[in-house]
């Protein structure tokens, strides 16, 4: 193993973290996304779909159902996996045990949705994959501020960010071309277990010594999930501007392969989404690097956040007011170039926003709440709209609101530039 990072677990970095150990930390980010968003973007679509018909229930309403309730899991697990890996005085690091045993944990839950014959099943599968591959996710975010300088994260994370649109397009695209739901839920199992073996067989994580562990109870653990706007009002709205424009692409992506299918009538729904995530990727991989380095070297991150934000408030209303195939395509380019930006920028922002190196990995899983909540709200949020509000139409013009009042909450935040 290669010892990257500082010697003490609790230790500000201050020396730069080499490619190879970006590389590898990416490659294991990605590979956890191709577990999450395979099933998202067309297994569990294409599941309920078959489902559904003598459920009681249509498709839209059963799949809103199952990843809300996943989603509400992700909730839970992401901050519990953080905290118990702030606290892992294990010989592989804080980080690395948690790596290996969730992305195990998560390919069998991909594994048991291949047999699911049923909601109850499918819904458990789901439940299972938020929760193992939170336990991952978690770890891999954590180790950033773990082991990167300030200055080096906008750039760590724009890397992180493009193997998170890459594992987004690689899980659509197996989920594609396997063949049937079956090989594709297995074929995201096997890349999210071989994705993160680099990563965890040659670096090693800063060991976390018995004595720098904090005291144990129930009561000051379950209380330390609690992290007062009031006290810490800049991760208070950096948090509440991640979580709006994350809802505001939750709404965007929950129902697009239906949306391609009812609405634009696209020949063949499938490829379609594969199609708009390609687009959405190549435009994302553009700007995601560069953004987090053009931060870095700026010592700025507010401006990039709000004017990325906006862009994708823009690319969003397209999808309201431009309903055609075309339309689509324009609108996946331009959200991938906002998107992107604020992908890089906003991780390298949360770093910087964390209160105490003894909880990161809990403060960052509270921080990714951010991310999962909106999976619980904007199936909520969505049926009802697409059903008996307007449909389509006002469902993006809502995303697209929502996502601009996130993207301008960034001014609020006062101890970053």
């Amino acid at each position: 193993m290669t010892t990257v990072g500082p010697s003490s677990a609790l230790a500000e970095p201050v020396e730069r973290v080499g490619r190879g150990w970006t590389a590898a930390l990416s490659l294991a980010n990605g590979a956890i996304w191709v577990g999450w968003f395979g099933p998202l973007q067309i297994l569990l679509a294409s599941q309920a779909k078959d489902f559904a018909p003598g459920s009681g229930m249509s498709k839209e309403t059963m799949l809103a159902w199952v990843t809300g309730v996943g989603a509400v899991v992700s909730l839970v697990a992401n901050p519990l996996f953080g905290a118990l890996s702030d606290r892992t005085t294990a010989w592989w690091g804080r980080r690395t045990p948690w790596i290996v045993a969730g992305s195990a944990g998560g390919a069998l839950s991909l594994l048991l949705l291949a047999g699911a014959g049923g909601m109850g099943t499918m819904t458990l599968g789901w439940c299972l994959v938020q929760l193992t591959l939170n336990a991952a996710f978690a770890a891999v975010t954590a180790a950033v501020p773990d082991q990167v300088p300030r200055l080096q994260r906008g750039a760590v994370g724009g890397w992180l960010g493009a193997a998170q649109i890459l594992g987004v397009v690689g899980g659509t695209g197996l989920a594609t071309a396997a063949g049937g739901i079956a090989a594709g839920y297995a074929a995201c199992a096997v890349f999210t277990v071989v994705g993160v073996l680099p990563y965890v067989l040659r670096y090693e994580d800063p060991r976390l010594a018995p004595r720098e562990r904090p005291p144990w109870s129930w009561r000051t653990f379950l209380a330390g999930f609690w992290l007062s706007p009031r006290r810490y009002p800049d991760l208070g709205w950096a948090w509440l501007t991640r979580f709006l424009i994350n809802l505001s692409n939750s709404l965007v992506l929950l129902y697009l392969l239906y949306y391609l299918r009812d609405r634009l009538h696209h020949h063949d729904p499938d490829e379609g989404v594969l199609i708009l995530t390609a687009v959405n990727g190549l435009t994302l991989l553009g700007t995601v690097v560069v953004g987090g380095v053009w931060s870095d070297r700026t010592g700025r991150r507010k401006p990039f956040v709000l004017w990325s934000g906006a862009l994708m408030a823009v690319a969003t209303a397209l999808l309201s007011a431009w309903q055609t195939w075309p339309g689509a395509i324009v609108a996946a380019a331009v959200l991938g170039i906002g998107f992107g930006v604020f992908t890089s920028v906003d991780f390298a922002l949360m770093t910087d926003v964390l209160p105490k190196a003894t909880d990161r990995g809990k403060d960052l899983g509270v921080i990714n709440v951010a991310n999962a909540l909106p999976q619980v709200a904007a199936p909520a949020l969505a049926a009802p709209i697409v059903t008996y509000l307007g449909g389509y139409r006002v469902l993006y013009l809502v995303a697209a609101v929502i996502g601009l009042v996130g993207a301008g909450l960034v001014s609020r935040i006062r101890g970053v530039d």
